[in-house]
């Protein structure tokens, strides 16, 4: 652990001061078979995992917001074209099976926007287990005999 990981620590330390003030009290302390750089380097990878679910989350959000405008722009469009052609002799045949397709879209479209919702949480999830996999790897390495 050269000179890079001191870099990579001090500019996760500039994004993240608070790590900073943990790596001040950890050697205060001086706990003897402590690694300081170790343990703020674990603290920055949870932030860093944290900050990307978040982002992960907020991209599905926003493409679920954005997929349920365009639904119901699309909605009462064609509503509003169903409504101009009610004025015909074959309106309540129409009207029917106006209804009919809209239900099979609305049920359609809801199956979607679960489906969005559903894979933008896991998305994020996938984010926090991948970087709690390696830290229960990290645990391991720190338990072992020296």
């Amino acid at each position: 652990m050269g000179t890079d990981d001191n870099q990579s620590g001090a500019a996760g330390m500039g994004a993240m001061p608070w790590l900073g003030d943990l790596k001040k009290m950890a050697e205060k302390f001086a706990l003897p078979g402590l690694d300081v750089a170790a343990l703020i380097e674990w603290q920055r990878k949870d932030m860093e995992a944290l900050a990307e679910a978040n982002r992960q989350a907020y991209e599905g959000i926003q493409a679920l917001v954005t997929r349920r405008n365009e639904i119901l722009q699309e909605t009462l469009a064609q509503w509003q074209a169903a409504m101009k052609d009610l004025a015909g002799g074959e309106a309540v045949t129409k009207q029917a099976e106006t209804a009919k397709q809209q239900v099979e879209k609305a049920v359609a479209n809801f199956r979607e926007l679960s489906q969005m919702e559903a894979q933008a949480r896991n998305n994020a999830w996938k984010v926090m287990q991948d970087r709690m996999q390696e830290n229960l790897a990290n645990l391991q390495k720190l338990l072992q005999p020296k």
